[in-house]
């Protein structure tokens, strides 16, 4: 950690530079002694890339930013708050900590959290960013979080919490998505883990298959599908020692108020019944995070909703639904599929349930993207494809 970064000179010049193309600032002659055209060319993107992630830590005064894949790997603030939201009591302990963005949230909900680092480097420039912010409740330890838990066991002290955001690339750099491949092995450590802890919270790829994590993990009392600006982002896992029966699910879309969090458990939409029926007067497409999480039918049976097919994934009505977790459409008409012949030359193009994708659509329908009016390429009750035109509802 170069100290000179935190002189008034170089805060200011991070500050006047955030609109500045970062090459420039690497190749150009850095204006201070001690501080190099690539230090400054770091700060200068770490600013810019977490005045995007959190507008918290970017409101604070002396911030010492990583390297670029620190904050990378970061969990942004909504997600950050919302699992801050999660959790209570005397001590969380995170395992895995990172540049600390989690961290620093959680810290607004328990007493005391350790925060576990085994890079030494990024551990110094994390404890300077926790006093910059003025949080005082973080112990800092510069070593492996596994270590530190089980000198906090020895010493006779349970966490509340346990929080662990694993590594999830191998040694060649390329994503890993198995629980056993992620670092630390997350099926090897677990038993430690519950021990050492009244709950653990676990974040995960959002690519790891639910019902898989639900029979490797165990005593799973809740699973967060979190979505942002629908896109699903993380998975969260919260285990609880002796735990026993069906997980809660919950998907959640953090960045829409409008579209209400769906709650349920695995055998509610293994019961459920989803009427099929052809297009009515509106159309219904669930957010990332609810097809993440898999209520494709029981969506349809609590909201009173038909869907347009068993395997599509979209729903129709009579009547609009505000309350519909997801996008909501007015539907204008719909009618067979012809290849080459499109309701309209230029609109969104959505593929569910369809032989093509968006691009071969586009392709083969010479569809330009663009205008306020969208075509769903799907298939029908009647197994049959066809283009639905809609305009999206106001929410």
């Amino acid at each position: 950690m170069n100290k000179e970064i935190l002189n008034t000179g170089v805060q200011n010049f991070i500050k006047n530079n955030l609109t500045t193309d970062i090459v420039s600032v690497a190749l150009s002659k850095s204006p201070f002694d001690g501080v190099t055209p690539r230090e400054l060319a770091t700060q200068v993107s770490g600013a810019q890339t977490l005045a995007q992630k959190s507008p918290f830590w970017a409101s604070a005064t002396g911030i010492y930013y990583p390297p670029k894949l620190h904050l990378e790997q970061a969990s942004s603030e909504i997600t950050a708050r919302f699992k801050a939201g999660l959790v209570s009591g005397e001590i969380l302990v995170d395992l895995t900590g990172g540049m600390g963005l989690d961290t620093s949230f959680f810290a607004a909900a328990v007493t005391t959290v350790h925060y576990c680092e085994i890079d030494l480097r990024l551990a110094e420039i994390t404890a300077h960013n926790f006093a910059a912010l003025g949080i005082k409740n973080i112990v800092v330890h510069a070593k492996d979080g596994l270590e530190v838990l089980r000198t906090l066991r020895h010493g006779g002290l349970k966490a509340d919490w346990l929080y662990a955001d694993p590594a999830r690339r191998g040694k060649d750099g390329g994503k890993v998505f198995r629980l056993e491949e992620y670092t630390p092995d997350v099926l090897s450590h677990l038993a430690e883990w519950l021990e050492s802890a009244d709950n653990l919270l676990l974040k995960t790829s959002p690519l790891l298959d639910i019902t898989q994590g639900i029979r490797q993990l165990g005593p799973v009392k809740a699973v967060y599908v979190i979505g942002v600006h629908n896109e699903v982002k993380e998975l969260l896992w919260h285990l609880q020692p002796g735990c026993t029966g069906a997980p809660r699910i919950t998907a959640v879309d953090l960045a829409r108020d409008t579209w209400p969090s769906f709650t349920f458990h695995p055998q509610d939409e293994q019961t459920a019944v989803a009427a099929s029926g052809s297009p009515e007067g509106y159309l219904f497409e669930p957010h990332a995070a609810l097809m993440k999480a898999g209520a494709f039918r029981l969506v349809a049976q609590r909201l009173g909703l038909k869907k347009l097919h068993p395997s599509t994934h979209l729903y129709t009505a009579q009547a609009d639904m505000p309350q519909f977790p997801g996008r909501r459409f007015e539907i204008l008409g719909y009618m067979g599929y012809k290849a080459g012949k499109p309701p309209l030359r230029q609109a969104h193009v959505v593929s569910r349930n369809f032989p093509l994708s968006v691009a071969q659509i586009r392709s083969k329908n010479r569809i330009s993207p663009g205008g306020d009016t969208f075509l769903f390429y799907t298939t029908l009750a009647d197994g049959k494809k066809a283009v639905i035109t809609a305009r999206r509802c106001t929410d």
